[in-house]
């Protein structure tokens, strides 16, 4: 590149991040709605031939659901199309302080069993591939381990906690909660009407702060590469994006998760209730990341010690961050691709 070609880039660019429309527009694969409800939207994204094995894509909450289509270079929907697959998302929408009452039984007793039964149904009533992110695998699990007569393939945790005993900063926590058996940090979630949107977007910047201060000099330092600015503009539009949580749903999480470790011990209670991991009995793919700061490798591979029902649990690790590990294609990807080939 010459260099007046480099400086036309450069101001373009510069221009495009202060007083513009961005580097470039958002470019979503096709996709089409096949039910649209509160919280449990669900999509088909075009272009998948009429025997493709579905794959229902999971998200955890707390995060836009496009984090499985970030960007045509950073989508996992549009490799599995191009892997032969067919993917479905159901997409849980903004969370207000009137979905307060929702706890983890909306999603694991009706929002993805109504999911799974759907995409089932699109494509004649064979089993579904379940792919969750984050606590979306978590969700994905849970759905399988309480109701084993859905039709359900296996499913595929990337990034999930299934021991909060590994996970940073939660000793800390539990010192603290200690003082009063964690009675106030329920009451607050409780007046509040859950975890806001801005508060999440705040948490999930702190965990990469280092990245928020080496913004300037990255943005100046990649001035002529639009195509570098352009990822990095994906990740912000993420970011700005990210959802809050319901009320119910963070106590829950916070109470019987990170207190108590429930997922850790294999037996998830939800008041008499219990949900046992033991009872997946679908294969099981779960993929960590050495790297990731939001939930530690060994919080995904404890995996390996509850699941111990289903015939077979493979555990990889992938290169990145909490958010990386989900795009990354070279190695998560690969791995999803070899697993569900290995089922058919």
């Amino acid at each position: 590149m010459s260099l007046a070609d480099s400086v036309s880039t450069a101001a373009r660019n510069a221009w495009a991040l202060t007083f513009g429309d961005g580097i470039e527009a958002p470019e979503p694969t096709p996709s089409t709605v096949i039910s649209d409800a509160p919280h449990r939207e669900l999509r088909r994204y075009d272009g998948a031939s009429d025997d493709a094995p579905a794959v229902l894509l999971v998200p955890p909450l707390a995060a836009p659901a496009f984090c499985f289509d970030l960007r045509p270079d950073q989508s996992m929907a549009r490799f599995l199309l191009e892997t032969g697959h067919a993917p479905y998302l159901v997409d849980y929408g903004d969370i207000g302080f009137e979905d307060r009452r929702m706890g983890f039984e909306d999603w694991i007793d009706d929002i993805l069993p109504e999911a799974i039964r759907q995409v089932s149904a699109d494509r004649g009533g064979r089993p579904v591939d379940l792919v969750g992110w984050s606590l979306g695998g978590v969700l994905a699990l849970l759905t399988a381990a309480a109701d084993p007569t859905l039709p359900i393939r296996s499913v595929t945790a990337v990034g999930a906690p299934l021991s909060y005993n590994h996970m940073v900063g939660v000793r800390e926590l539990r010192a603290l909660a200690r003082v009063d058996g964690g009675r106030t940090a329920t009451a607050a979630i409780r007046a509040a009407g859950g975890v806001s949107a801005r508060l999440t977007r705040i948490a999930y910047r702190a965990t990469a702060w280092d990245r928020e201060l080496k913004r300037p000099f990255f943005i100046a330092s990649n001035l002529t590469d639009t195509a570098t600015l352009g990822r990095m503009e994906t990740i912000d539009r993420f970011q700005n994006s990210l959802p809050g949580y319901p009320g119910r749903f963070y106590n829950q999480l916070w109470g019987r998760f990170m207190l108590n470790n429930d997922i850790g011990k294999g037996v998830v209670h939800f008041g008499d209730r219990r949900i046992e991991l033991a009872d997946v009995t679908v294969p099981v793919l779960l993929v960590g990341g050495p790297s990731d700061v939001i939930t530690a490798a060994a919080a995904v591979e404890h995996g390996l010690t509850t699941l111990t029902g289903s015939p077979q649990v493979r555990y990889e690790t992938a290169p990145g961050s909490h958010l990386g590990i989900l795009i990354a294609r070279e190695s998560t990807w690969t791995y999803l691709e070899k697993f569900l080939r290995d089922l058919a």
